[in-house]
This record gives C-alpha cells, sequence and structure tokens, in this order.
C-alpha cells in the first residue's frame, strides 16, 4: 500500500487553484494506484501555530517537567513529523502570497523541521533523514514567475526547494499554475500547462 499526505494551506477552499489542481492530481494518482491511502492535513481547517516558545522550550525540558502547553506543542509537532515520515508520496498546495510561500505553510515547515529527526549535522555536513519520497508540489500564482522579468521575485519554488532538499526530500516535481489573474485566457492557459504537467509526472506512476 502507497500512503500519499495531501497538505492543503490556501486561506481560499472554494476558490483556491492550488487546491482545485492539488485535488485534481490526488484523484489521478489514486486511480493508477487504487491502493493508496490519502492521508489529509489542511493547514487552514486545522490551523498550525506559529513556531513559539512552548515547542522551543519543550526540546530541552524532560516529559515529566514539561508544561501542559509544552506536551500539547510537542505532540503536534511529532503528529505533524510522524504523518510525512510515513509518506510515501507527499502533495503540497502552495499559492504564491507575497512572492514566497502562506503563513500557514510556513508553520507546517517550522514544525516538522526538527534536528535529529528530520535532518542531522554530521561531521561531513547536515544531512537530511527524510528519503525515498516522492513530492508534488501545485504552485498557483497571478502573475507569470517561471520565466521573464518577474521571475526574480519568485521565492516561493527555490524556497520550497531549498528546505524540502535540507530535509532529504530532493525528488520533487513543481506543478506550476500560472497567470491566473493576468486574464481569463491566461488563466485558462495556466491551469492547462498545469494539467500537462500532472499527466507527464505521473506517467512513472503508470508505467508501475
Amino acid at each position: 500500500m502507497t500512503r500519499l499526505l495531501h497538505v492543503s494551506s490556501s486561506p481560499l477552499p472554494s476558490l483556491s487553484k492550488s487546491r482545485a489542481v492539488a485535488a485534481e492530481f490526488v484523484a489521478a494518482w489514486q486511480a493508477q494506484q487504487p491502493d493508496t491511502f490519502v492521508v489529509e492535513r489542511d493547514l487552514v481547517a486545522t490551523a498550525v501555530p506559529h513556531f513559539g516558545t512552548e515547542l522551543l522550550t519543550s526540546f530541552g525540558t524532560p516529559a515529566e517537567k514539561r508544561t501542559p502547553e509544552q506536551a500539547a506543542a510537542l505532540a503536534l509537532a511529532d503528529e505533524l513529523i510522524a504523518e510525512l515520515e510515513a509518506a510515501d508520496v507527499v502533495v503540497i498546495g502552495a499559492p504564491m502570497h507575497n512572492f514566497s510561500i502562506p503563513s500557514t505553510l510556513k508553520a507546517w515547515i517550522d514544525h516538522v523541521a526538527r534536528a535529529g529527526r528530520t535532518f542531522r549535522y554530521t561531521a561531513s555536513g547536515p544531512e537530511g533523514l527524510l528519503t525515498n519520497k516522492k513530492v508534488f508540489i501545485v504552485l498557483s500564482r497571478g502573475g507569470i514567475y517561471s520565466e521573464g522579468p518577474a521571475q526574480v521575485m519568485d521565492f516561493q519554488e527555490p524556497y520550497l526547494r531549498a528546505v524540502l532538499g535540507f530535509l532529504g526530500l530532493k525528488d520533487v516535481t513543481f506543478i506550476r499554475v500560472e497567470g491566473l489573474n493576468i486574464s481569463p485566457d491566461s488563466a485558462e492557459r495556466g491551469l492547462a500547462k498545469g494539467r500537462a504537467t500532472i499527466a507527464a509526472a505521473l506517467d512513472p506512476a503508470r508505467a508501475a
């Protein structure tokens, strides 16, 4: 059985293109691999708090001395990490917010990036511990940021590639849905390109 973790971060559940296209991807994956077990992690419906004092101080506090707030913060982080560790496939819906990612997704990353659990420091440098997983990220953008003059403002894709790679998640496919706010025609082209990327990305799954 394949375990797929689907992470949603858009604050617009009914209007979000990142949610819609990511859901299309998950449905297409399940159609090809019916034995897939999907875990949904909606970062808006069930908000993940910002990385704060309780979680940070819980790491160095013995279990029997942790406050209820520390214990709860650590339990949530452990739950999020366990979901990621158990997944064979990770699908993330990430709209562009102010040239980067939503704060909801950043909070999730802050909770799952933990030294000694998802990465470690070695004599030869840091080593990511989340290996042998496929990651597919749906990037929705109002403009065009994969090329042209606005490319220098793209702090969404480079950040995600870097931070996930740091954790060992290096098999990453970006599904770009761009130009959504330029014009209706541009939005249609962006959706079509995103869906074409999905079709190409699923070829290896189909072959398997």
